[in-house]
């Protein structure tokens, strides 16, 4: 035969991640598999494909999925054994999703049954031991189905089945399945899954263990701690004569967070309307137009300051001009010399009336190395909506830089972030501006208390204040959170504003 006339039988399968253009193919094949069982929502899928994207993996036959298997990483040992399923993948939208975890967690595997005699399932396990190895995980976990159970629940208890099973006098489609593959039984999940009937919602609780893992010492480990240390600039706004003196107040105070070891330093909103104070320009508008042209400037800077002082830096806000029009863009320069903007969404009357400022169309959550990160200018901390959809998508801190001229405002940013705490269970980070600028036009007074804000429980400071600078002072104030006490306070019993919402009655979602 000719290459051509051999290429006729050839079928290809492909092992890989899966994407968004897949859902309709996913849920269409989770029907099939499990006909009696509420398939995957849409919105859960695009949970699973944000938040960790890895762990979801597909088999494509002649680009057809005929298999696919979903996971999360934990700290298993924060659970309870006899966990269910909805706790354990936070009712399916793994929002609890933990990158510094050690075990993968497997959520769902599911093979087209006309394709099980091809060892599709038995790739998509192996592709999962991959991932945990390349991990470093210790191990991966799953709570398996016994579907075969109500077949023999007159006259076997779970554990009796699950041991016959594995003596191989009883075949059980999936927990033999997983014996074949490596898995051990630990012990028997009572009202593991509502709606498995055939199991008569027990599971059988199941480890792999990683022979290739290289257990590291390090603090999150043995002291179950992330402190995240954090310094806020409340930065006067007065008069200077050159980029070089505003580069220099700059400088001196990410050199004091550098100081004080801080993973992040954080400046207000429109700081760099300073450089007005020596543009001779009078009418606003094209004041604010000469401002962007220190946009490279100001990045250049900062992303320098970040690398050269190894800070975090939310660079507050600059005004930067796309396409003829103007945004106020915040800016967050990672101390690896990478750079990431967040545009302000809401635009307040006066920022529009005196200087043509435009709203930007994206909301962004941040990966740092300290975790998940968000920025939302000023008033955009007023919409409770920005902060769901960010905590949603695993931000665990909200750093707002803001710029208020009187008390009336600075307070409708002050009691909202400690609101959007309280509510998302994040911490939340302002910085404000002070003091006047007497030769710039509309940039008058300025009113703040920076402060970093906690939840309000416990666990947490008193008041739900890390700390708070005095009003109306140039000054810098240090507080560290602890990633890991957000993370199990998420999972407490006590307060689950966050965790508790009735994700089937509402829910939110950004309009693409």
């Amino acid at each position: 035969m000719t290459t051509d006339q051999i290429s006729q039988f050839e079928k290809k399968i492909i092992i890989r991640n899966i994407e968004r253009e897949d859902f309709d193919k996913i849920i269409a094949l989770q029907n099939i598999c499990f006909p009696n069982m509420g398939p995957w929502k849409l919105d859960q899928l695009e949970s699973h494909v944000r938040t960790f994207p890895e762990g979801q993996i597909c088999v494509e036959l002649d680009g057809d999925i005929i298999g696919s298997c979903s996971s999360l990483i934990v700290n298993f040992d924060e659970y309870l054994e006899q966990h269910t399923y909805s706790e354990i993948t936070d009712k399916g939208y793994i929002r609890n999703h933990n990158p510094r975890g050690g075990n993968l967690y497997g959520m769902e595997v599911m093979v087209h049954p006309d394709f099980r005699r091809m060892k599709i399932g038995r790739r998509l396990y192996e592709a999962r031991k991959r991932l945990a190895e390349q991990l470093n995980l210790k191990s991966i976990i799953v709570g398996g189905r016994i579907p075969g159970y109500h077949n023999y629940s007159d006259k076997l208890s779970p554990r009796a089945y699950a041991e016959e099973v594995l003596q191989q006098n009883i075949y059980d489609p999936v927990l033999t399945f997983q014996m074949m593959n490596g898995f051990t039984l630990k012990r028997i999940i009572t009202n593991y899954l509502s709606d498995d009937a055939d199991s008569e919602n027990f599971a059988a609780l199941l480890e792999w263990n990683n022979i290739e893992y290289r257990p590291s010492i390090n603090k999150t480990l043995y002291k179950m701690s992330f402190p995240v240390r954090i310094c806020v600039v409340q930065y006067m706004m007065k008069k200077i004569d050159s980029f070089e003196e505003f580069a220099t107040q700059c400088e001196h105070y990410v050199d004091v967070a550098s100081d004080y070891k801080s993973d992040f330093a954080v400046f207000p909103e429109n700081f760099t309307m300073q450089l007005l104070s020596f543009l001779d320009e009078r009418s606003p508008s094209l004041a604010v137009r000469k401002l962007t042209t220190y946009t490279t400037n100001y990045v250049e800077l900062f992303s320098e300051l970040a690398v050269k002082y190894n800070v975090n830096i939310v660079g507050g806000s600059h005004f930067v001009e796309n396409n003829n029009r103007i945004y106020n863009v915040a800016h967050l320069f990672r101390r690896d010399g990478t750079i990431e903007q967040q545009y302000k969404l809401h635009i307040s009357p006066n920022e529009r009336k005196w200087w043509g400022i435009n709203g930007g169309s994206s909301l962004e959550v941040f990966d740092t190395d300290c975790g998940k990160i968000s920025i939302q200018l000023s008033s955009d901390i007023e919409y409770p909506e920005l902060s769901r959809i960010v905590a949603e998508e695993g931000a665990q801190i909200i750093f707002v830089p803001f710029c208020a001229e009187d008390r009336q405002t600075f307070l409708r940013v002050k009691y909202c972030a400690q609101a959007r705490a309280i509510e998302n269970q994040v911490f939340i980070v302002t910085a404000g501006t002070v003091g006047n600028l007497t030769h710039v036009d509309n940039v008058d007074v300025q009113y703040a208390q920076s402060g970093i804000y906690t939840p309000a429980d416990f666990s947490f400071s008193r008041d739900g204040i890390a700390g708070e600078c005095s009003e109306n002072t140039e000054t810098v104030i240090m507080a560290e959170v602890d990633m890991e006490t957000l993370e199990r306070y998420r999972k407490s019993s006590d307060a689950l504003s966050f965790k508790d919402r009735r994700t089937d009655i509402y829910s939110l979602q950004i309009r693409t």
